[in-house]
């Protein structure tokens, strides 16, 4: 799935035998994938108006382990924050091996190029992987401290839709705690993989209609596969949360496909995608 300039590396000294097993291994691994869903999910909640969205990003990371990358996505509806109507997001940390998993520690930066300066974030996270025989098992823990983009400006959809801020400048802090599950069906293409996540944030609206954790709290959970056909990955996921309708109500009409205050945009979805791995 990745293709490691180490690798790259060997394989052109090959065709130079003299030097081919003298030269060392490059420092840094780079890897980047580009993608199709049918609807950007973050968190079990639609930030593409359930409609199609494309995705894409790379990464360095060198041997030490510390890394940095960048990915980005298209934004309809809810998950609109104005400008290009896109989030990009900047991420960097230091992975290191514990035991017979990894440790890693870093921090995620959302941007919303064009939109207003308080949408954008920064949220530290921590994340603890290994292995159960053929599974592979992963528990993260990501916290941003109180800042603006986090804050409730509107108490309901009703005051966000009639432009009327009921706490201008409002700061809030966010939790998710979550976990995820894969296993390699042997023999076969095919991994099957799990996510359940859960969210504890402000209870309102951001500054720009939107929110990290809607109703304050909530569980978000996804059952999937991946196919892999060489650097291709079809996947095909299932996902859903716990907010009900009800407790959706007051952020209407934002909380709905087309912002018509029809229906939610937090419901089960079945999430189709196929990404390319470079």
């Amino acid at each position: 799935m990745k293709y490691r300039l180490a690798a790259v590396t060997a394989v052109i000294l090959a065709a130079t035998p003299a030097i081919a097993q003298d030269e060392p291994k490059a420092p840094f691994t780079v890897a980047g994938s580009v993608g199709l869903v049918s609807d950007y999910r973050f968190r079990g909640v639609s930030q593409s108006d359930k409609e199609l969205a494309v995705q894409g990003g790379f990464s360095v990371t060198h041997e030490s382990g510390l890394y940095v990358g960048t990915w980005a996505s298209n934004l309809s509806g809810w998950g609109t924050f104005g400008g290009a109507n896109m989030e990009l997001v900047i991420y960097g940390g230091y992975k290191v091996p514990v035991g017979g998993g990894a440790l890693d520690v870093g921090a995620t930066w959302y941007m919303y190029p064009g939109g207003f300066d308080n949408t954008d974030f920064i949220e530290p996270y921590v994340k603890l992987s290994g292995t159960a025989g053929p599974v592979n098992l992963l528990a993260g823990i990501a916290y941003a401290p109180k800042q603006e983009a986090l804050g409730a400006y509107y108490a309901t959809g009703a005051d966000a839709a009639a432009g009327v801020y009921t706490d201008e400048g409002d700061k809030n802090d966010n939790l998710y705690l979550w976990g995820d599950i894969s296993s390699g069906i042997p023999t076969t293409p095919l991994t099957l993989k799990g996510h359940i996540g859960y969210s504890n944030g402000n209870k309102g609206l951001g500054p720009f209609a939107t929110s990290v954790a809607p109703t304050g709290e909530y569980v978000d959970w996804m059952l999937g596969a991946d196919f892999v056909l060489g650097p291709v990955t079809l996947g095909v996921a299932y996902t859903d949360t716990d907010i009900t309708k009800s407790e959706s109500a007051y952020l209407q009409p934002s909380f709905s496909r087309g912002q018509d205050g029809v229906g939610t945009i937090a419901g089960s979805a079945v999430v189709l995608s196929v990404t390319a791995a470079f």
